[in-house]
């Protein structure tokens, strides 16, 4: 559990840890999102996190009436709120914010690196009471708002400015995706010093650059089909495809950002339908094991001052079942999926509930 006197505590000595890990920042430029919509009107929202080292994630509950307030670039006091909603998710290094996750009402959150891409809105210190720093915005949204309308309509109500990680010494570029149970998603993402909110009508995330430009991009691939391709006729020669899937020849395969938008979009709009969000939550798990990244697969050139080499690698997929506020999850260590049920905790707790992801394979014999 969290206990209000320890959070600061529990924050600075996580990051530091973090940090003295290795001199160098490490990579997490390789996470993806996707939304399924089940027959039975279930909404899902599953994602990969991607990061060079072990962020040593749990699954947090942060009860209703918490008491928050916001991180600034100058140290003040920033916007201060109770949470009116309770919610469950992933965190980081020992953080009480949700990085990954969903509330009571079904509205759901993912927050995503936004590397080179992301600049955040101007601060003021006279300003400081509206302001929240970029980690903290997705438990803030999950805490306060039902529905993507309720998060569009207060959003801008917000200062998102650039807040330093102390202990990192730089300030993570990210940006967000948010659905609720009705299925309604957008993107918020804040460049030039802007706020911008995208509709998402494919639900579907990735990392840099902007959501518009990835839009854009999928007119790469109009000629895309669900279904093989016809033979070709050359005078006498007739060209037969070699196999299944030459509908969906010259998908890109590669890590980066770009690519698996496009994969995501590919593989979450062809899956045939799922009856129950039961369904769902696996389909999604085997949509995402095809943005599995192995460690070492997606590597820096350059090796660390301790000859490490520095590799982002999958160390968690989670999947959020917006109709019966279930948040499952695996790991790199332990692909067993497990599962944590919002409506089964207590809402009303006075502390923060942590329940550990941790846990190895278990390779059952049959003989």
């Amino acid at each position: 559990m969290f206990g209000q006197q320890t959070l600061k505590q529990i924050f600075a000595t996580a990051l530091l840890s973090l940090f003295l890990a290795s001199s160098m920042i490490f990579p997490a430029q390789a996470c993806t999102g996707i939304r399924l919509k089940a027959m039975d009107g279930t909404i899902v929202h599953a994602r990969t996190l991607e990061f060079g080292i072990d962020l040593e994630s749990d699954v947090i509950m942060v009860p209703q009436r918490y008491a928050r307030t916001g991180t600034t670039p100058d140290g003040k006091a920033g916007l201060k709120w109770n949470t009116k909603y309770a919610s469950l998710g992933a965190n980081a290094v020992g953080l009480p914010f949700i990085f990954d996750g969903l509330n009571e009402k079904g509205l759901a959150v993912g927050t995503f690196y936004f590397p080179t891409t992301a600049e955040y809105m101007s601060y003021s210190p006279s300003e400081s009471s509206q302001t929240i720093a970029p980690w903290e915005v997705g438990s803030w949204i999950l805490e306060n708002f039902a529905t993507v309308e309720e998060v569009k309509a207060n959003i801008g109500k917000i200062v998102v400015p650039e807040v330093v990680f102390k202990a990192w010494g730089f300030a993570p570029p990210v940006h967000y995706v948010v659905h609720d149970p009705s299925g309604k998603s957008i993107v918020i993402e804040y460049v030039k010093g802007s706020l911008n909110i995208h509709d998402n009508p494919l639900g579907v995330m990735s990392n840099s650059p902007a959501f518009d430009w990835h839009m854009t991009n999928l007119r790469n691939y109009v000629n895309f089909s669900l279904a093989n391709v016809p033979p070709v006729q050359l005078e006498s020669v007739k060209l037969l495809p070699l196999g299944q899937g030459s509908g969906m020849l010259g998908m890109p395969g590669d890590f980066t950002p770009p690519s698996r938008f496009v994969r995501a979009v590919a593989f979450s709009q062809s899956v045939l339908p799922s009856k129950t969000g039961a369904d769902a939550i696996l389909q999604a798990f085997h949509i995402l094991n095809n943005f599995d990244i192995p460690k070492g697969a997606a590597r820096e050139a350059e090796k660390d001052e301790h000859g490490n080499i520095v590799a982002d690698y999958t160390s968690w997929i989670s999947a959020n079942d917006l109709k019966a506020k279930r948040f499952y999850f695996r790991t790199y260590e332990n692909s067993q999926i497990r599962m944590v049920d919002l409506t089964k905790m207590n809402l009303k707790a006075k502390d923060i509930q942590k329940i550990s992801m941790k846990g190895d394979e278990v390779i059952k014999p049959l003989n």
